[in-house]
Order: structure tokens, then C-alpha cells, then sequence
């Protein structure tokens, strides 16, 4: 390759002192740098040659370091290391520029680099460079086109040299597609070439086994590969067990972990072996507790991935509850512990809240009736044990598996709530802690069956710890608990309480505010706030009897709260301030509103706040309230509020690619995320902001839901934020705020003129699309086609063009044949050996997802149906045999449901021309009047309904037949039952629409008195409307049988008329006269 100036040499020399750098030391530096130098110095501090010369001279400078023994080993590292970030962040920039016999000179010179080199370091760093050049070498048909790579690994991996076979190993398992579309041809080769690296005694077993788990996750879908190579997991399971021996390195547990994620089956001839590892580290107390930690998480995760055959390997589950439990009573005694008022932050990593953290997952994993009995059966010894440490574990397990344990320990909630109150009078001030947070834990899974039932004793206990002023802690846990108390409490349950709950919390506020005064302490008086806050928003207008006592209190604190350490109370107190505004209401706040405006308003334009500022997601979400509060009187202060929200609207993360090496180094930094994707490339992303990002985009939501047209002015800056967040994928709650705020932000165009909706709806539209298809998230993905069905019913007909129809009913197709193919796939589970009630109950979870997302095609349809009438009809037929697929008898119920809800929609908008369809559904439609299901009774009554409405007579002989099956549902005696209702309105609605709108079907005379028997209606008040307008329509008429013979029906009319008012229905806005 060409020469090099000295100069530029020399110039590489100072990178180490360049934020460019990427080894860990490196990182913290320019984040020190950024902290402390403006950013022009910084910009001075990064143009070293390095910076400003093309990628092709980057290559040529850092091959030529990286070969040059005169260099430090440090900067030949670097210069390795910096070769693989250019392979990945320039490559195609790179590789285009370079002359082939420069790529060929490039390749050469790395792979004798990692044949020559003797330092270990070193070597790895050149693998992890040619693995990432090899990985962009492999193109789109999976061809490899540097076949002289796989030659060198054969001639590696055969070599009698131990540092040879590492690096083609470690090579293989960085990209372990690195054979490409010839894997198969070299499979045998594979297979013994892991065999035999696996059986040598040196660290070439490590590297094998590692490059075994790696290659066996990169085909996790190949199942005939999985049985082909299934020879290799004695081998794996026994190098793993030499590695934990040993202790040198936990990469292999990392490695098997991997495994367990994604091919839990696999291990299952070794299973028990697994299992009896992970027992033998857990109970070892002189294994560092990283190790055990890792041994726990494989456990877990295998619960998670392949719970129902770990649930046949009964026998080691009460032993691994045990060693939860242990672990769980790990604690360290700490005399000040319950009386730090910054408690420190580095309990994350302990045994305990691993442990905690495993009991919640195996409990959801494994299933109440697995692990409920057997965590049970060692509390009662636990809570009586006189080590304060077994109590405060015994307690923090019960608050552990409530989630997963939820229907079981549901049946037994008073034996449970009986044990725990007690602890919170418990001696020692962590049991009180831990009893709380039992109580409080349970107030949320066990919502509001909990309240409802045990208020009585909960409320009074969590109140009396209160109390507790010498361990602030424990006082601002129970606080804590009191939030998770009130969040979901019946309004009528926590009202008796008020002034109890009211005095208690004035008494501690006005001590905690003295203290923060004259001692500075904080925490106790940062969580009674929030508590009051709860309160508030909890009764809602019930505290405006307490408003006056609180509100001067919490201005003051607002107002002198400016020092930073108090930063995060002022937020609270902001948040605090806020909700009680929303609770009390608009009048009563109003005296205070324009003092509380001007401390918000001071607080971000009297400052330039830090993007960490804890105030910045609390002064988010007050404006947000403050909105909802003021209605369009709250347009006035968007200049000031915008800037700000906008500004963490546009957050961007920090994204890095990291070797094995430096995910390593980072692994326990808790500002940053770790994913592997594709062929093991890890990406690193940096956390920070992310939650205020989130907190913005939904804010913005809430402005353009509130202000319509008043936000007009920041649609286009909104819109350009949100479309690109739909494929925000590092923050779930951004790309449903986007996909939400969408129509939002129609509605508020529509002031600035059509030509303006056309453009902002063509910017929207393609991304709308692209994001349904594209969202891996089912949930979300429901979120983004109710947006898009939102969209289309706001733009109206010729919504979309017809490229984006054809686009959209090829992506419901795709939808569609996904929803069978799920059932199928479900069905082929149930004959599983696995297969038991706890993975029918999860297989019933999966299709309630399924049948969200079939519900949103439904809304879909619905959307184009009511925009486009009749012409929509041609591309319906497109998807007619999925809707007809799914009103077969043998679907499962809730695929009728939906399948009925579209041709009713087919009825409702097409009206006669629905009548070629009939072939199709009509008898489906009949059949599904008698169905067992309520919500399919429903779904057919309601189509005969709109079949007489909109029809015009086309349907007259079918209605004859169903009448007297909208009769039975009716008439049955359970009809009127909470499951049943809704089904027999939508019949007695149907009976109405037949009655107005036909004729020839039924004789008006005779059902109308049976009709009124059925009346009042009052569940579902859509149908309703049509009921009571009829009503309404005979009683202007003086229609004999309303009335009934000398006026006898009277007493029974008043009663309806009545319940129509309380129900503000039809008769609200409509006056019914008489002549």
C-alpha cells in the first residue's frame, strides 16, 4: 500500500487523547470533556489529522500501525480497534474507493497479523476486525466472497498451535454466518471441527464451546440443523462446568444463557445436568456472586423460554426456591441504612434484588400452581425466624410473585394480608420496610380487590408507620405503599378515610418541611408529596375541601426549592401542584392558577435547564395538566411551553457498536443499553433522556387532543418530530405517542386549509403504512392501525390513493395469513410433550394477541367502508376469503366475532349491494344468533339490525328467520346478565330497526307490546339511541300499542322516559309530544 507522512504518524500518536477513541477509560474522558469544555474548544480538541483524512488514507494509517512493532501495544490496539469501527461505520464508503489490490493487500496484512502476532490482546482485537470485514464481504445472496477467510480458519483450526484454533474460533463465533449460502456443504466439517476443539484441554475448549452456543443461536430456526448438532451439548455442558471450576472467565455461562434464550430445547437431553450446575453455583457462597447471579439468570430465563419443560424437571424446583430464598437473605447489616436521606444506588447488583428480581420471573415463567406452593411452605418459617434478614426475605417474596402467582394467591388473599400487617409493627425498621412494600406491591397486583376488602386494615397500618420518624426510609416507603393504595382505590373506599389520611400527611409535610429547613434533609417530604398528590388525584373533587391547606405550602416550596439538590423536590411539588389542580378543578384552581403559571414559567425561562434536570419530566407533564385545566385559555403560554417539550421530543440517543470486549467493560454501567443484532454485532444505547423523550411526545399528544386548532401553529414542527418516531425503537411509549398523536394533529390542520391537511397527510401516510408492517411489537402495531383507521376517517374518501389501498390490503393479507398461521401453530403446540394448563393458559395469551390485532383490521375496514361506501367493494373481494375463513363454525369464537363485526360493516355501508354477498355469510349470520358466546350473539344481532336498516327491503325473507332467534336471546333468563347484555340490547335494538325500517317481516301491532316489556335499555347506548328514538316515534304517533288499552302501558312509559333522561340518551335532545 502507499506511503505514509511521518507527520500523519505522528498525528495518529495524540488520538489517545481524542474523544474518537473508543476503549471505555476514552469514553468517560470526552464525557468529561464535553462537561467541562464549550463546544467550540471541544470541536478544536477532535480535528487532529485523523478527523479530516478519507476513509482510504484511515485504513492505509491504521493497517501500518497496527503492523509496526516499534509502536506501544496500547496504540497498536487502538489502531486495531479503530480499523474495526471503520469497517463498520464507512465501509461502503471505503470498500467502493479502494483499488482491488489495496482490498487484497488489506485482507492479507490482517490475517497475517493474527497468524504472526504473539500478544493476546492484540491478536483478538485483529479477529474482531476481520470478522466485521469478513461480515460486510458476505452480500445479499449470503456468498462470501472472501473465500480465502474460511481457508485460513481450516488451516487454523488444524494447526498444532493453541492461539492458531483460538483465533479461527473466535473469528467463528463473531460471525458465525461466515460460510454463507455453502454452510451446508461444509456442516459436516463444522461439526467435527467443534468436536474436536471441544475435547482439547487447553483454552481452545473455551473458544469452541463459545463459537458452538454462537453458531447453534444464528440458526435457531433451522431445527434439522439443531438435531444434526445436537452431538455437541455433552461437549458444551462439560467445558461450561471445567470454565465454572475454574472461574477464570463467566463468558461461557454468558454463552449458554444465549442459548437458553433462544433454543431452550436444545439442552434438553442435558437438561438435568444444567440444572444440577446452576444448583451446585447458586449454593456455593465462595463463588463470587456475579457468577451465582449468572447461574440464576439461566434458570430463569430457561423458565421463561421453555417453561413447560422445565416444570417436568419438578424435582429440582423446591431446591432452587430455597436458593432464591437464600440469596434473598443476603442482606448486609447497616446501622444507618434506614436512616439515610440519599440512600446510595448501588444495591442493584446485590444477591437480593437479583434474587427478587428471579422469584418475580419464575413465578410469571412456571406458574402459580409450580411455584406458589413451594414459596409457601418456607414463608411461615421465614416470618418466624428471629434474623431480621429471613423475615424482611419472607416478605419481599410475597411481594415478588404476585404477578405470576396472581389467580392462586387471589383465593387466598385474606391469609396472605393477614400475615403481612403485622410486620409493619415488626421490631426491626427493614421488616417494617419490606412489610410495606408486600402491602404496597399487593395494593397494585391485586387492584382493586384489595382495597375493596382490606381497607380497613391496610389503610390504618400503612398510616400508623407514618409515624416512624426515627427511620425516614421506612416512613417514606410507607408513603410509597400509601401511592400504590390510593392509585387504584374506589373513589367510595378511600373517601371515609380523607381526613385520617389528610391529617396524617399535613402533620408529616409541615415536620418534613421544618426539617428540609434546619437540617436539610429530604427524602420523607420528596415522597409525601407525591403521596398527596395520589390522594388528590385519587378522590378528585372530594379534596377540595382540603385544597386551601396544602396549596400556600406547596407554592412556597416551588418558589425556594432553587438550590440543586433540591431540584427533584421542586418537581415533585410541581407534579403535586398540578394533579391537585386537575382534581379540584378549573374554579377552585383558578385562584391560584396565575401564581402556579408564573412559578412554571420561571422555572425554564428564568434557566437554561440541563438536559438531566429531574424538573424538565415534571414541568412536561404539569404543562400537559395545566392544559387540560385551562382548555384554550392554555394557548397563550405554548411560546414559552413548546421550546422545551420540543426540544425533549427531539432527544436523539447515543448509538455505539461494541466489540465483545467493550460490552464487557460497560456491562454494569446502568446509562446504557446493550442489543445484539443480525451476526452478533452488539450495540451499546446510551439511556439518558429516553424517558424524557417519552414524557414529551406524549405531552405533545395531549396538546393536540386539547387545543385543536389552537395548536395549529406547531403542527408541521410536531409532525416532522413524530412520523420519524414510528421506527423509534429504543423507547416503546415514543412510537405510540407518535402513532396516537397523528389524527390529533389532523384535526388541529384543519385551520390552516385543505391544500395544508393534503400535504401533512401525505407526509404522514407512507410512514403510517410502512410502520404496521414493520412494528414488532403486536400491542404497538394495534396502536399504529388504530391510528391509520383514525387518519382515513378523518381525511375521508380518497383518503389513500389507490397505491396506498393496494399497499394496505396487502399488508392485511399478510396480517391475515400471519393469524392463521399462529393458530395453526398454536394447535401444533397442544401436542407437544411439553404440553400442560400452563402452556394452554400462555397459548390463550398469544391469541388475545393475535385477536387485538384482528379487531384493529376490523377498525380498518371499517374506516374505508364508511369513506368510501360501495366502492370499496372491489378491493373487499381482495380479502373476502380471509373474512369468509374466519366465520367458519370450527374457528374459534372470537374470529367469528370480528369475522361478523366486518360483514356487518359490509351491510351497513353497502346497503342492497350487500345482497351478492350472501352466499358468503348470511347463514353464518343466522347460525351465530343461537351462538353460545354472548359476544358473537352480539356481534349477528347487531347485523340484523343494520341488514333492516340499511337493506331496503333486499333482506326481507332472511329477517323473517332471525326474528325469532332475536326473540330468545331476549327472552332467555340470563339475558339480562353482565355477560349477556350487551347481546340482548343489540337484539332488542334489532327488533326496533326491523320494526321502523321494513316491511312485510313482522307486524308492527303485535310486537310492539312485547317490544315495550323488553324496555328500559341501558348498557349499550348507541343502541340505545335507536331504541328510544323509536320510542319516541310511537309516542308522537300515539301508537295504540305503546299505550296499551286505556292507557294502562303509562305507569311503565314514565319508567322508560325516566331511565332515557338519567341515561342522557334520545329523549335528552328530543322532545316527545302529544297532541
Amino acid at each position: 500500500m502507499g506511503e505514509l507522512k511521518q507527520n500523519e504518524i505522528f498525528e495518529f500518536d495524540k488520538l489517545a487523547l481524542s474523544p474518537q477513541s473508543a476503549t471505555k477509560q476514552l469514553m468517560k474522558q470526552c464525557e468529561e470533556v464535553n462537561q467541562t469544555l464549550k463546544e467550540k474548544q471541544l470541536d478544536n480538541l477532535k480535528r487532529t489529522i485523523y478527523d479530516t483524512i478519507t476513509p482510504v488514507q484511515r485504513l492505509e494509517l491504521l493497517l501500518s500501525v497496527a503492523r509496526d512493532g516499534s509502536k506501544s501495544l496500547e496504540m497498536r490496539i487502538l489502531a486495531v480497534v479503530l480499523l474495526r469501527r471503520l469497517f463498520t461505520g464507512d465501509f461502503e464508503e471505503l470498500w467502493e474507493k479502494l483499488p482491488e489490490e489495496h482490498k487484497a493487500a488489506a485482507k492479507h496484512q490482517l490475517l497475517t497479523a493474527i497468524r504472526e502476532e504473539k500478544e493476546v490482546s492484540l491478536r483478538r482485537k485483529a479477529c474482531d476486525a476481520a470478522a466485521e470485514l469478513c461480515r460486510n464481504l458476505i452480500d445479499e445472496e449470503s456468498n462470501n466472497t472472501w473465500p480465502e477467510i474460511l481457508q485460513f480458519l481450516f488451516e487454523c483450526v488444524q494447526s498444532t498451535e493453541a492461539s492458531l484454533k483460538d483465533s479461527a474460533l473466535h473469528i467463528f463465533s463473531s460471525v458465525p454466518g461466515i460460510f454463507g449460502n455453502q454452510q451446508a456443504n461444509h456442516l459436516e466439517t463444522i461439526k467435527q471441527m467443534l468436536l474436536s476443539c471441544l475435547s482439547e484441554q487447553s483454552e481452545v475448549c473455551f473458544s469452541a464451546a463459545k463459537a458452538a452456543c454462537s453458531f447453534l443461536v444464528s440458526n435457531d430456526t433451522d431445527q434439522q440443523l439443531l438435531v444434526y448438532l445436537r452431538d455437541l451439548l455433552p461437549g458444551i455442558i462439560h467445558t461450561i462446568t471445567v470454565s465454572v471450576d475454574s472461574q477464570t472467565d463467566d463468558i461461557l455461562l454468558k454463552c449458554l444463557i444465549d442459548v437458553a434464550e433462544n433454543i431452550p430445547k436444545y439442552l434438553r437431553p442435558q437438561l438435568p445436568s444444567v440444572l444440577e450446575l446452576c444448583i451446585k453455583i447458586i449454593s456455593n457462597k465462595e463463588m463470587e456472586d456475579s457468577w451465582r447471579q449468572l447461574a440464576l439468570e439461566l434458570v430463569t430465563t430457561l423458565s421463561e423460554t421453555a417453561s413447560a419443560m422445565l416444570r417436568k424437571q419438578s424435582k429440582y424446583i423446591p431446591t432452587i426456591i430455597v436458593l432464591v430464598l437464600q440469596l434473598m437473605c443476603d442482606l448486609e447489616d447497616e446501622d444507618d441504612w434506614s436512616t439515610q436521606d440519599e440512600p446510595e444506588d448501588d444495591e442493584a447488583d446485590t444477591n437480593p434484588v437479583a434474587a427478587e428480581s428471579a422469584l418475580d420471573r419464575l413465578a410469571c415463567g412456571l406458574g402459580a400452581q409450580t411455584m406458589l406452593p413451594h414459596i409457601l411452605s418456607n414463608i411461615p418459617q421465614l416470618l418466624a425466624s428471629e434474623d431480621w434478614k429471613c423475615r424482611h426475605a419472607a416478605l419481599m417474596a410475597i411481594s415478588s410473585c404476585g404477578e405470576g402467582c396472581h389467580k392462586l394467591m387471589a383465593t387466598m388473599l385474606n391469609q396472605i394480608v393477614e400475615n403481612i400487617v403485622p410486620f409493619t409493627r415488626d421490631p426491626h425498621p427493614r421488616v417494617r420496610y419490606a412489610a410495606c412494600n408486600a402491602l404496597g406491591q399487593m395494593s397494585t397486583d391485586f387492584q382493586p380487590n384489595l382495597q375493596k376488602k382490606f381497607h380497613q386494615t391496610v389503610l390504618p397500618s400503612l398510616l400508623s408507620v407514618l409515624d416512624d420518624t426515627a427511620n425516614p426510609r421506612v416512613q417514606a416507603h410507607a408513603g410509597a405503599a400509601l401511592v400504590n393504595f390510593c392509585e387504584d382505590c374506589p373513589k367510595q373506599i378511600l373517601s371515609p378515610y380523607l381526613d385520617s389520611i389528610i391529617q396524617k400527611l399535613a402533620e408529616v409535610l409541615n415536620n418534613k418541611f421544618n426539617e428540609l429547613i434546619n437540617k436539610g434533609n429530604k427524602l420523607v417530604l420528596e415522597q409525601i408529596v407525591t403521596t398527596l398528590a395520589s390522594v388528590a388525584d385519587s378522590v378528585e373533587d372530594k379534596f377540595i375541601d382540603y385544597y386551601d391547606q396544602f396549596m400556600p405550602c406547596l407554592k412556597v416550596i416551588i418558589e425556594n426549592a432553587v438550590q440543586p439538590e433540591l431540584k427533584l423536590l421542586r418537581g415533585k411539588t410541581i407534579e403535586c401542584v398540578s394533579l391537585i389542580g386537575l382534581a379540584v378543578g378549573k374554579e377552585k384552581f383558578m385562584q391560584d392558577c396565575g401564581d402556579v403559571m408564573s412559578l412554571l414559567l420561571a422555572s425554564q425561562t428564568g434557566q437554561e435547564l440541563a438536559d438531566d434536570d429531574p424538573q424538565v419530566s415534571y414541568l412536561i407533564s404539569a404543562w400537559a395538566r395545566m392544559c387540560k385545566i385551562l382548555g384554550p385559555e392554555f394557548e397563550q403560554y405554548l411560546p414559552m411551553v413548546m421550546p422545551p417539550v420540543l426540544k425533549a421530543a427531539n432527544i436523539k440517543p447515543e448509538v455505539a457498536v461494541l466489540d465483545t470486549d467493550e460490552m464487557q467493560s460497560l456491562a454494569n454501567d446502568t446509562d446504557w443499553q446493550f442489543v445484539t443484532l443480525g451476526d452478533q454485532q452488539n450495540f451499546g444505547i446510551k439511556t439518558a433522556g429516553l424517558e424524557d423523550k417519552a414524557t414529551a411526545c406524549q405531552m405533545l399528544v395531549c396538546y393536540a387532543r386539547e387545543l385543536k386548532e389552537g395548536f395549529s401553529p406547531y403542527t408541521k414542527e410536531v409532525v416532522e418530530i413524530m412520523v420519524p418516531l414510528l421506527k423509534f425503537y429504543f423507547h416503546d411509549d415514543c412510537r405510540i405517542a407518535a402513532a396516537e398523536s397523528l389524527p390529533y394533529l389532523l384535526d388541529c390542520a384543519k385551520i390552516q386549509g385543505p391544500e395544508y391537511v393534503q400535504n401533512m397527510w401525505d407526509f404522514i401516510a407512507p410512514s403510517l403504512l410502512k410502520a404496521i408492517e414493520s412494528e414488532p411489537e403486536k400491542d404497538i402495531q394495534a396502536e399504529v392501525m388504530s391510528s391509520l383507521a383514525q387518519c382515513i376517517e378523518r381525511r375521508g374518501k380518497g383518503a389513500l390513493s389507490q397505491a396506498h389501498l393496494q399497499e394496505l390490503l396487502n399488508i392485511m393479507i399478510n396480517l391475515l395469513n400471519g393469524h392463521f398461521k399462529h393458530q395453526e401453530e398454536r394447535q401444533e403446540q397442544r401436542k407437544d410433550e411439553d404440553y400442560d394448563d400452563d402452556v394452554e393458559e400462555n397459548l390463550c395469551n398469544a391469541d388475545e394477541e393475535d385477536v387485538y390485532i384482528l379487531s384493529k383490521i376490523s377498525d380498518i375496514i371499517h374506516a374505508l367502508f364508511g369513506t368510501m361506501g360501495i366502492d370499496f367493494l372491489p378491493l373487499f373481494d381482495q380479502l373476502l376469503g380471509h373474512f369468509v375463513r374466519l366465520l367458519k363454525s370450527d374457528s374459534p369464537w372470537s374470529d367469528r366475532q370480528w369475522g361478523l363485526c366486518i360483514f356487518d360493516d359490509l351491510l351497513e355501508y353497502a346497503g342492497p349491494a350487500a345482497a351478492k354477498y350472501n352466499e358468503y355469510y348470511v347463514q353464518a349470520l343466522v347460525a351465530s344468533l343461537s351462538d353460545k358466546q354472548p359476544e358473537v350473539r352480539q356481534a349477528a344481532a347487531y347485523g340484523a339490525g343494520v341488514m333492516a336498516m340499511c337493506g331496503q327491503n333486499a333482506f326481507t325473507e332472511t329477517l323473517k328467520g332471525m326474528v325469532p332467534l332475536l326473540v330468545n336471546i331476549v327472552q332467555d333468563t340470563e339475558a339480562r346478565n353482565v355477560e349477556n347484555v350487551f347481546a340482548a340490547e343489540n337484539a332488542i335494538s334489532a327488533i326496533t330497526k326491523i320494526c321502523k325500517y321494513t316491511q312485510g317481516v313482522v307486524d308492527p301491532n303485535e310486537v310492539i307490546p312485547l317490544w315495550l316489556s323488553w324496555l328500559p335499555v341501558s348498557e349499550d347506548t348507541d343502541e340505545a339511541e335507536h331504541v328510544y328514538g323509536y320510542f319516541c316515534d310511537l309516542f308522537e304517533s300515539h301508537h295504540a300499542g305503546l299505550f296499551g288499552e286505556n292507557g294502562c302501558n303509562l305507569p311503565h312509559l314514565v319508567t322508560v322516559i325516566a331511565q332515557a333522561f338519567c341515561l342522557e340518551l334520545s329523549l335528552k335532545t328530543r322532545t316527545c309530544t302529544t297532541n
